[in-house]
């Protein structure tokens, strides 16, 4: 397998370069937003107004499988299996730390740490894991769902759903091969990054907890048990272990968000956040054309390119697993899951946490801005907790939580890479034990070498290129689509708006009636809604 090749020698390379390369990172990092960033916005752009469009047309009335197919799964279920299986632990950190980048750093010309200041810190982050991100998981999960309920066809790559490339010829046979290699790499590279993003943050939380030095032992420790986690998971295949997981890291998530809105700074959480929302829907366009062609990009910008790199990544896997808990849903419903559940979900986190750290901030509790300035995020996290009532038990709350998440993410990344990378597979067949112990292996290596580098703009830097290639893919599974939907039965059979659910044809006289035909002619009818 060349990419286990790849990434194994790359993280040789990370792991031998250590800190002295986080020079190089960054100007890899600075070079990419600088000269590439407008492709980031643009793909975006045209997979938000497509799937909208398609939302509210008569394409939304298109069905994951028959006409007659219910879904599987209740929406609140639906939704609860899609949050908990796309966010991992990096929203409970980053959702405290990224507003304290923005406050301190606003865009354009507005005075650090100012009320416009603290307004805008808010509402940023929840922008970049908003309705934009979300939508970047309908394209795969309607063109995989599409081809095994609707098309009857077996799917165990992203390359099978891109119709666009069906066919025997060798530039086609190439560019699947392509595909499934730049999916593997995306993958690898966003869930890598995720693991060297949470590791050290895990790290110094359990030393608040316990008072065990966080140190490199601590770390690798860590990386062993999470090593144990992954291989009884993966091992035990994808109903035996990462269910279980996936059933249990959402109500933790919650339970500790709950608990956070209520003893905290409830009012001033509440009033941000409706702030927020407004400032959302007044700065939408422009933030997401945002490119800075006149000066510098600032630490908005930046942001909104490493989260839009990081969604890409993280695009194929969660399309696979979308896909088939949707059968039976129309593409309207699943398009709206993903802005409801999703995004509402994601800006729910940002509203919190990120209210209480400016809260803290902006009262003088905390200077939580010279902590990350001058220790780093992992110490944030750790003062914030410490100002919880029963800091101890928050702390203990708050490992569980992203130790959970953690495992569930990465074992069913895991599941799915080694299904990309195996041989055709039978009728219920899992692939080889030795295959996803193969991904286990070369994930906690690879996350490991970033820990070893350190540094945020490391895993931003990662992020962002393991994103890249993604875009071209993104542009190719949009195609498909279109082409599926476009001759779709449903839409052919019905190419009006189809009735509501509970409504009856109400027959109404047509101007052809003049002319001597029979109003009440099918021809002659239409239907009110």
């Amino acid at each position: 397998m060349p990419t286990v090749v790849l990434f194994l020698g790359v993280s040789v390379f990370l792991i031998i370069g250590g800190s002295s390369l986080q020079g190089l990172l960054n100007n890899v990092l600075n070079w990419v937003t600088s000269n590439m960033g407008w492709g980031y916005m643009w793909i975006y752009i045209i997979n938000f107004l497509f799937f909208v469009y398609l939302m509210l047309s008569k394409y939304g009335n298109i069905r994951l499988g028959e006409p007659t197919d219910k879904p599987v799964y209740k929406n609140f279920q639906w939704g609860s299996m899609v949050f908990a299986t796309a966010i991992d632990a990096s929203i409970l950190m980053l959702s405290m730390v990224d507003p304290l980048r923005y406050v301190q750093h606003p865009e354009g010309s507005v005075k650090p740490y100012s009320v416009t200041a603290y307004n805008l810190a808010h509402m940023y982050g929840q922008y970049d894991w908003g309705p934009m991100a979300w939508l970047m998981f309908a394209a795969p999960t309607i063109a995989i769902g599409y081809m095994m309920y609707n098309k009857k066809r077996k799917i165990q790559s992203l390359s099978d759903a891109i119709t666009i490339l069906d066919g025997e010829k060798l530039w086609q046979n190439i560019a699947r091969k392509i595909v499934n290699l730049l999916v593997v790499f995306g993958i690898m590279g966003g869930v890598g990054a995720s693991v060297g993003l949470e590791i050290p943050i895990i790290s110094k939380v359990l030393s608040s907890l316990t008072g065990i030095p966080d140190n490199l032992n601590m770390k690798l420790g860590l990386f062993l048990v999470l090593f144990i986690i992954f291989a009884l998971t993966v091992f035990k295949g994808l109903n035996g272990g990462i269910d279980k997981l996936s059933n249990a890291h959402i109500w933790t998530a919650i339970i500790f968000l709950a608990i956070v809105l209520l003893v905290g700074p409830t009012v001033y959480i509440l009033n941000s956040e409706t702030n927020s929302v407004g400032l959302l829907i007044q700065k939408f366009i422009p933030m997401s054309m945002n490119t800075v062609p006149n000066g510098r990009p600032g630490i908005a910008q930046q942001e909104t390119i490493f989260y839009w790199g990081w969604w890409l990544s993280y695009m194929p896997f969660m399309g696979l697993f979308i896909a088939k808990i949707s059968k039976g849903r129309t593409i309207r419903q699943i398009v709206m899951g993903m802005l409801t559940y999703g995004a509402l979900g994601c800006m729910s986190f940002y509203a919190v946490f990120g209210g209480y750290s400016l809260w803290l901030q902006k009262t003088g509790a905390l200077n939580l801005t010279h902590i990350l300035n001058t220790q780093g995020q992992a110490a944030v996290i750790s003062a914030v907790l410490g100002t919880l009532p029963m800091k101890y038990v928050m702390f203990a709350f708050y490992f569980i939580s992203c130790f959970i998440f953690l495992a569930t993410t990465i074992s069913s990344s895991a599941f799915v890479l080694s299904s990309f990378t195996s041989l055709p597979l039978g009728p219920g067949k899992e692939p080889s034990r030795v295959n996803r112990m193969t991904w286990v292996v070369v994930f906690i290596l690879f996350s490991f070498s970033l820990v070893v580098v350190g540094g945020f703009e490391t895993v931003q830097t990662f992020c962002t290129l393991a994103g890249f290639p993604l875009m071209f893919v993104c542009i190719l599974i949009i195609m498909s689509v279109f082409k599926m939907i476009k001759n779709d039965p449903t839409v052919i059979r019905n190419p009006r708006w189809t009735p509501r659910r509970g409504k009856k044809p109400v027959t109404v006289e047509r101007k052809s009636a003049i002319k001597g035909k029979l109003i009440l002619w099918p021809k002659n009818t239409i239907n009110r809604h």
